[in-house]
């Protein structure tokens, strides 16, 4: 087959779960006997726009490019400047005659692209994974007001509320534009139940939503303390810092438990880039008052995290909002390290509270405190968690059951309906 892959950006510009999860299997295709070509979006905050053509070069290789694409109205979810972005999408479509698309992300590309592929290609197959809220939620795609209160999209009447700007009738009209175009996907795809109940819940068809987890390629797992007698103080941070990642409650939950003299490490993996500046005044407060059992590490990248993974014996996750599938627990999983995380979401899924981690109430540093002190505390709680850890699918895995998707084989059984 020849697989077309869309993300709304690259791993190499954005180091994002979305992407990474995109790129890994559009090689995960090649190397299955598929001919597959990943296309990221990007816009002017990464690249420029070169005069011509849309297109630009990432690496040396021929299977993976860049189509810079700027013009974004992002409360729509539209491409804007479809004058220029048409006619270079077409030739893509012409010249590499995918017998499948599989999109990741319509950021940037615009809810349009669906639409275009059917229109250029009738026969082909059309598949999105959805990892996100975006096309319900204008609010950045968190379906939240605020870490404490959820969109007013998950209740009664379904609109958000989030955007004092945002007359009724223009979310109205959002939500029909959104889903007129998504109903040119043949399959959507979700890595949590969670999600697929939202987007069902929304509205889209539930016999059109398979469930298929996201994978991780093939790593030896490093080694951990587990079988030691000391006892686990160190905790690990992994991702970007940004206020819906709950960072603040971590570094708060930090601070009490300097506060009361615990003896533990936290290691904290991650930049903040694009941030508002007075969050970023306010994390670097907290690293300050936590220093020095904090540790501010930075940004890193995606081969380094079996290192980095390495002196953790806890992973911590304590996002404040839905995620679906966080890549950083299938990361701490594969090398057999129980996570402390927000138990909502996608994230209750991923990891048992008891069995091989621990949950903690959502954007409550008090409740996190609590829990990494009885984990510092706890030997054989750690050893009994660290022991039940389930190594997340492979990358490999995962992509056979896309590729069955693909051909229309019941390899992929559909999730009952909600």
């Amino acid at each position: 087959m020849r697989i077309l892959v869309f993300a709304h950006n690259h791993p190499d510009l954005h180091p994002g779960g979305t992407e990474t999860v995109a790129l890994e299997l559009a090689k995960a295709y090649r190397k299955a006997g598929h001919q597959s070509l990943f296309v990221g979006a990007t816009n002017h905050l990464h690249r420029e726009p070169h005069p011509g053509t849309s297109f630009q070069a990432i690496s040396d290789s021929g299977d993976e490019l860049l189509m810079w694409a700027g013009h974004f109205d992002r409360f729509n979810m539209s491409q804007v400047d479809l004058q220029a972005f048409v006619p270079d999408m077409r030739t893509l479509l012409e010249n590499f005659q995918p017998d499948v698309v599989h999109i990741h992300h319509l950021l940037l590309f615009g809810v349009e692209l669906p639409v275009l592929l059917r229109r250029v290609l009738p026969d082909v197959r059309i598949v999105m994974t959805l990892h996100d809220y975006y096309a319900i939620c204008a609010n950045d795609g968190v379906l939240m007001k605020s870490p404490d209160e959820a969109c007013a999209a998950l209740g009664p009447g379904g609109l958000c509320r989030c955007l004092p700007e945002a007359k009724p009738n223009d979310l109205r009209l959002r939500e029909r534009f959104i889903k007129t175009h998504l109903a040119t996907v043949d399959e959507f795809v979700a890595p949590s139940a969670f999600l697929r109940d939202v987007y069902v819940r929304w509205g889209l068809p539930a016999e059109k939503i398979r469930i298929i987890s996201n994978g991780r390629p093939d790593t030896t797992p490093v080694a951990s303390r587990a079988a030691t007698d000391e006892p686990k103080t160190v905790f690990g941070y992994f991702g970007n810092l940004t206020p819906w990642k709950g960072i603040e409650v971590l570094l708060q939950a930090a601070r009490l438990l300097k506060d009361k003299e615990l003896d533990f490490e936290l290691r904290v993996h991650g930049g903040a880039p694009f941030q508002d500046k007075e969050f970023v005044k306010r994390i670097d407060a907290l690293f300050e008052e936590t220093a020095p059992n904090v540790q501010r590490l930075g940004a890193y990248r995606p081969d380094e995290v079996a290192g980095l993974m390495e002196p953790v014996d806890w992973v911590v996750v304590p996002s404040v909002w839905w995620e679906n599938a966080p890549l950083v627990i299938a990361e701490a999983q594969q090398h057999g390290r129980p996570v402390i995380t927000s138990g909502v979401g996608g994230m209750a899924e991923a990891v048992k509270d008891g069995v091989d981690g621990l949950h903690v109430r959502k954007n409550d540093p008090v409740s996190l405190a609590i829990t990494m002190a009885t984990a510092a505390g706890d030997v054989e709680l750690y050893r009994n968690l660290a022991a039940n850890v389930r190594t997340p699918l492979s990358v490999a895995s995962v992509a056979e059951q896309y590729l069955g998707l693909f051909q229309g084989r019941q390899s992929t059984p559909r999730a009952p309906a909600a």
